[in-house]
């Protein structure tokens, strides 16, 4: 939430906005707590990432009855919900990855999935990861499971189990988090090449330097968070002024490899100038529907992904 927050401040800056920022550090009591300062405060917008989206509902309604924009990251309810669109983001990755398979391994590889499939929301990432590998009929999922904890902890704990078994790794997919300590356990042991294919999601600056450094990380699907940070405070803004807004907003996965991430880090560093340039804003962002102060009761009020049919 780094890139979101830095996004929103440099909105606020650039529209002459007060900002702040509460931690919550992942206690749901808290952020209750904190949601209902602001709107015992009267703020005028909120941004929130919610812990537990069921009890943190109710105090989220009260702040969109008040009449402030409430975007949300992901879960309902809220003014304008933030998603990514999960399949499509897990595809990015997994063709990448077939791609580098059929090229680059001549065809066949022992592959490992590091997964989160008891999350539901993001489940649909490795059924397309699945999907996509299922096109190269000698890549071998020899491990398709999720670690105990998303983080580097967890991914080098589960990796280092499954050296046990498959010491010689071809590629490794899943969140970035988890896909850096699967690549720090196989260095432990001895096992990296330079012709391995590991990738993750999310676009972690450590990911990212490993990419710049070459290596066995050769991808990370960015979801670019100073830039969709930046539009949800552009559109704060625009609320308070009277303005419409959308309902919704799509993070469009975007592949970071050694070839385009120059560019990319530029973007990053300067979210403003690509929020302002429609061509390369869409290149992140996708938007739907509208709405504004005056039918805020039609706030989006269920689980919203572009994907849904």
């Amino acid at each position: 939430m780094q890139g979101v927050a830095r996004g929103l401040q440099l909105a606020a800056q650039d529209r002459g906005l007060e900002y702040r920022l509460a931690q919550a550090r992942n206690d749901s009591d808290l952020m209750m707590q904190q949601i209902r300062s602001l709107v015992d405060a009267r703020v005028g917008a909120l941004i929130a990432a919610p812990v537990d989206p069921l009890a943190l509902a109710p105090v989220l309604q009260q702040a969109i009855w008040s009449g402030a924009y409430v975007g949300t990251v992901v879960p309902p309810p809220a003014t304008t919900i933030l998603n990514a669109p999960q399949y499509l983001t897990g595809k990015v990755l997994g063709d990448e990855a077939a791609r580098y398979i059929t090229t680059r391994l001549k065809g066949k590889a022992k592959v490992v999935l590091l997964t989160h499939d008891s999350l539901q929301f993001l489940a649909p990432r490795f059924t397309a990861m699945r999907d996509s590998l299922r096109a190269v009929p000698g890549a071998v999922i020899v491990a398709d499971i999720s670690p105990l904890t998303v983080d580097e902890a967890g991914g080098a704990s589960m990796m280092q189990t499954i050296l046990l078994a498959n010491p010689d790794i071809d590629v490794v997919l899943g969140a970035d988090t988890v896909v850096l300590g699967a690549l720090a356990a196989v260095r432990q042991a001895g096992r990296d090449r330079n012709d391995q294919f590991f990738g993750g999601i999310d676009g972690e600056p450590a990911a990212v330097e490993e990419i710049k450094r070459g290596g066995p990380y050769k991808a990370s699907v960015s979801l670019a968070s100073p830039i969709f940070g930046y539009a949800l405070g552009q559109q704060s803004a625009d609320w308070l002024e009277g303005k419409t807004v959308p309902q919704a907003m799509d993070i469009l996965p975007k592949a970071l490899t050694s070839q385009n991430i120059a560019q990319y880090e530029a973007d990053l560093a300067d979210p403003a100038s690509v929020y302002r340039d429609g061509k390369r804003r869409d290149e992140y962002l996708r938007m739907y529907g509208n709405i504004c102060y005056s039918t805020r009761d039609e706030y989006l009020n269920f689980p919203w992904s572009s994907e849904r049919r």
